[in-house]
């Protein structure tokens, strides 16, 4: 049968909240764009109206394309260069879905979705849907083939595996900006007295260039090491700005629900550094750099304003 205007319609309704399943499974907003629209095809080759619930059928076709996405994507990041980090998506952003409750704001965190990846596809699907969602078990249980009693499983061993390694503090916009104000006068004193007391003990600092930005393979661990990279990284220099073709302007803003720099080169965005915050300070900085990991960003970015820089490097 031929899909009518009006199926079209419901699938474009239920089309922001797709993308934000989709993106928290994937990590990528790029394949969650991709996920989508493989299910806009599969609901357009359906008889759909033989389908009595559209939202959990459509939930069931894009969960199960993105864990087969999943699947693949294993193998293919075993041998992704250097770090591997998801895309951001900047405040704002459809994607991003609901941030009624601290569980949904939490599981779209940089901190929260890099944790996601040490779980398996199934345990991944079930936290997102259960935590970011608020599905059902029985709902879950039947997008997924599972019991609801494998579902409540899964669910717990997959919260033990994420609370492992999370201690972030959640902060406002007011907080956020307050915060990367004092970074940034820190890291361009010239100093790194002043970025050590910014860092909690055991700070880290990752890059993800994909092999085509260069980014250290390493994370920087540690205060003092990750504020010496970061003094370094904020001091002018020609080499610099000759690898990044010219002096960036370096914005506030928030990503996936933290303080974040965004750094931008005639109006493309070259660089996203999200800054993990726990009570004891920053503990982490995860600077995306992959321009095909910032495709999305740019675009949103282009489309809304910011005001003034913060500053301009290199």
């Amino acid at each position: 049968m031929a899909m009518t205007m009006n199926d079209v319609d419901r699938f474009e309704a239920a089309r922001p909240r797709l993308e934000a399943i989709a993106y928290r499974l994937l990590g990528s907003a790029s394949e969650a764009e991709d996920a989508v629209q493989e299910a806009f095809l599969r609901w357009q080759a359906a008889d759909v109206d033989h389908i009595e619930v559209p939202e959990a059928w459509l939930t069931k076709v894009l969960t199960n394309l993105c864990l087969n996405q999943l699947t693949s994507a294993r193998a293919r990041r075993e041998t992704y260069v250097g770090q591997w980090l998801p895309e951001p998506v900047l405040a704002g952003d459809p994607m991003l879905g609901p941030a009624d409750t601290a569980e949904q704001r939490e599981s779209v965190s940089f901190a929260v979705l890099a944790l996601l990846e040490r779980l398996s596809p199934n345990e991944r699907a079930v936290y997102v849907l259960r935590e970011a969602f608020d599905y059902p078990h029985r709902e879950i249980a039947e997008i997924l083939d599972i019991t609801e009693a494998a579902s409540q499983q899964i669910l717990h061993r997959a919260k033990k595996h994420v609370a492992d390694g999370k201690a972030r503090t959640e902060v406002d916009e007011a907080a956020a900006r307050r915060i990367v104000d004092e970074l940034l006068a820190a890291a361009t004193s010239g100093r790194t007295e002043p970025l050590v007391r910014l860092l909690t003990q055991d700070a880290i600092s990752v890059g993800d260039g994909g092999g085509k930005v260069p980014a250290r393979a390493k994370a920087f661990e540690g205060a003092l090491a990750v504020a010496k990279f970061m003094r370094g990284l904020f001091k002018p220099g020609k080499a610099k700005r000759a690898l990044v073709g010219g002096s960036p302007d370096v914005y506030a803003t928030t990503a996936n629900g933290d303080p974040a720099l965004v750094v931008v080169l005639d109006g493309r965005v070259i660089g996203v550094m999200c800054l993990e915050v726990t009570a004891e300070g920053i503990a982490a900085f995860r600077n995306q750099v992959n321009p095909d990991k910032l495709e999305r960003v740019t675009r949103r970015w282009a489309a809304t304003d910011h005001g003034d820089p913060l500053l301009r490097i290199f």
